[in-house]
């Protein structure tokens, strides 16, 4: 779980940073253009789980309706499934923006 969270850090994922859904590969300039924050989340920290011990991260989508959300660490640091979907170039789940307030964001 240590491990992880270095990784996270390595990539940029603090507090504040601005990360992108592999799933924004998808969107169409048309739609990106009326929502152009779509599948964009700011990270808002980090929480272990009471029982489980693992690790979550804690991020706030910024569409739609604003919605707190928590996924395990180990899932929101994962490659693209390229078998379910072979037309991303996006190697992570999630990545950091360019503008995010991280130093080792692409």
């Amino acid at each position: 779980m240590i491990d992880d969270l270095i990784v996270a850090s390595k990539r940029g994922f603090i507090a504040g940073a601005i990360v992108k859904h592999f799933k924004r590969e998808t969107l169409t300039e048309e739609e990106l253009t009326k929502s152009p924050k779509m599948y964009l989340y700011e990270i808002v920290g980090f929480a272990e789980h009471t029982e489980t011990k693992e690790i979550l991260v804690v991020y706030n989508a910024l569409y739609g309706k604003p919605t707190l959300c928590a996924r395990p660490l180990s899932m929101f640091l994962s490659e693209v499934d390229y078998k379910k979907y072979p037309n991303i170039n996006q190697k992570f789940r999630f990545e950091c923006m360019n503008d995010s307030p991280c130093s080792n964001c692409r």
